[in-house]
């Protein structure tokens, strides 16, 4: 009777039972393994790997554990002469590798945990190692500039460990992930970007890119055309994207969306990625390499024009959430609008894509900022993006806390749903006016600006090769990024640092990076 419901079940899946009879394989091994081992060592979904199991009675249990007894295992003798998966491309190289391993092991362990608002979910070391070997296997990265759109993996630091000539820069919107990074003092360049806001101008020119993004259509769509905006005219994208074996029309709108930004498909390496959880998929995901023609780049233009926030599979921004309500002004006159506001109030309106992008032309004195659930991450650049003197942002939810990182600039005052930042004016102190002029000029190079101001404060006492030493000594994360495109964790650290540049000191440590963590975006 067991064997006519597995046969009945084989039957039904045809050419696809391949990933069952892989199951049935492992648990005829007389291993004791869970659900979770099962799906991501045959991966095969959660459900498929639960419908198989209902089909083995005599199925051994101990726990969350299963395999099939010694005396029932036989009955599928043949499936223990099943070939293997794909060929895994990299797997002669990981012997070499332990030690990597071992530290990446540990690396991921203490990793911040993810947030399920952001669809994070874990790769294990194993698979974050084995894509820093087939990057170095495909393609010659001594030199090279590599792309990490969202790291939440952590193949950043697998690349630096072993490859550590190749350039590394990391755009995230978790505030722990950056800071994270930062305290591996492994060389990777860090940058804060909400992509569904832009890409930072300091992470383009990249030979490659890697990402890993929300599985849905749009969130696939977005991340890839903003890896893309970070590329070289010949540069690829590597992409990890995983669909169950029950939902090919899911991945069908995931391939259409790909194949509207005009990509050559070099590659597609099966199951190359596995994971800690994503059941659903079979916590595995394919690989693909993605190489851009003569008819992308307009593709990607297009496909940024109508970017959308709700990308993610849940939370506030998940593509089935509810669109909110228009914000009320009450008594608030404004003299400009950003984000989404009806077009009956009449006042001039610009972007928040546009507002953070580059400095809005005219003066104005009073702002009203709409921030979509799901956005307050980008609230302190949002503020710090203008020199109006009160900006008064309209949320979808009370904040937690105050965002920090502001008190040079404004003071903040908020009630529910409402924040207001009302500028404060210029300081007397010189590490304070050093500080100011830097965030006042958000758009602007961090490092030039603060060189500049510098010299004035030092009447003029330092060259501009000696004030980029102390600079660089203070701070060597300014260099070519703006105060928007910061981590928090620097700019927490900039006081400290803007202070030993006026006493002249060069041996500062960036004091951001020991109290980073959790607590770094605790006010989110």
């Amino acid at each position: 009777m067991e064997r006519e419901g597995v046969e009945r079940l084989l039957d039904e899946a045809g050419a696809d039972s391949r990933r069952y009879r892989h199951a049935l394989a492992l648990l005829s091994e007389g291993r004791w393994l869970t659900q979770a081992e099962l799906v991501r060592e045959s991966a095969t979904s959660r459900r498929g790997v639960e419908a198989l199991l209902r089909e083995l009675p005599t199925l051994e249990r101990s726990g969350e554990r299963y395999r099939l007894p010694l005396e029932h295992a036989g009955d599928y003798q043949d499936l223990l002469a099943l070939a293997p998966p794909p060929a895994d491309p990299v797997a002669h190289l990981l012997p070499h590798y332990h030690h990597v391993l071992a530290r990446l092991e540990e690396l991921v362990a203490k990793a911040p945990r993810g947030r399920h608002t952001l669809d994070h979910v874990a790769a294990t070391p194993e698979t974050v190692l084995r894509r820093a070997l087939l990057l170095g296997a495909r393609f010659w990265l001594p030199g090279a500039r590599l792309l990490c759109v969202g790291d939440h993996d952590l193949t950043s630091l697998a690349v630096k460990l072993v490859h550590p000539a190749t350039e590394v820069t990391v755009a995230d919107i978790d505030e722990r992930i950056l800071a994270y990074i930062d305290e591996q003092d492994l060389g990777v360049h860090t940058r804060w970007a909400d992509l569904r806001l832009g890409l930072p101008q300091s992470a383009r020119g990249h030979d490659l890119a890697i990402t890993d993004p929300p599985y849905t259509p749009e969130g696939v769509g977005l991340f890839v055309a903003r890896a893309l905006e970070g590329l070289k005219d010949d540069g690829r994208v590597l992409l990890a994207y995983g669909a169950g074996e029950r939902t090919p029309m899911l991945a069908l709108k995931v391939q259409n969306a790909l194949s509207s930004l005009n990509l050559l498909n070099e590659a597609i390496y099966p199951d190359f990625n596995r994971y800690l959880g994503a059941e659903a998929i079979g916590s595995a995901a394919d690989l693909y390499i993605l190489r851009p023609t003569s008819k992308t780049a307009p593709s990607v233009a297009a496909r940024l024009d109508r970017v959308a926030t709700a990308i993610y599979t849940q939370g506030p921004q998940s593509v089935e959430s509810t669109p909110e309500r228009a914000h009320d002004l009450g008594d608030f006159a404004p003299d400009l609008l950003v984000g989404e506001w009806p077009k009956t109030l009449g006042q001039p309106r610009v972007k928040l894509s546009t507002w953070l992008a580059k400095p809005y032309a005219a003066a104005v004195g009073r702002v009203a900022v709409a921030v979509p659930a799901g956005l307050e991450g980008a609230l302190p650049r949002l503020l710090l993006a203008t020199k109006a003197r009160h900006v008064r942002a309209y949320l979808a939810a009370p904040l937690a806390a105050r965002p920090d990182g502001l008190g040079a600039v404004y003071e903040l005052s908020d009630g529910g749903t409402v924040l207001d930042a009302v500028r404060l004016p210029p300081p007397a102190d010189p590490a304070a006016r050093v500080l100011r002029r830097i965030l006042d000029n958000a758009h602007a190079k961090l490092a030039n600006t603060w060189r500049e101001a510098l010299i004035t404060a030092r009447d003029g006492a330092l060259t501009k090769n000696a004030a980029r030493a102390l600079i660089r000594a203070a701070a060597p994360w300014a260099e070519g990024i703006t105060p928007l495109e910061a981590p928090l964790h620097h700019l927490r650290a900039l006081p400290g640092a803007v202070a030993a540049t006026l006493a002249g000191s060069d041996g500062l440590q960036d004091p951001g990076l020991h109290d980073a963590g959790e607590g770094v975006q605790s006010h989110l």
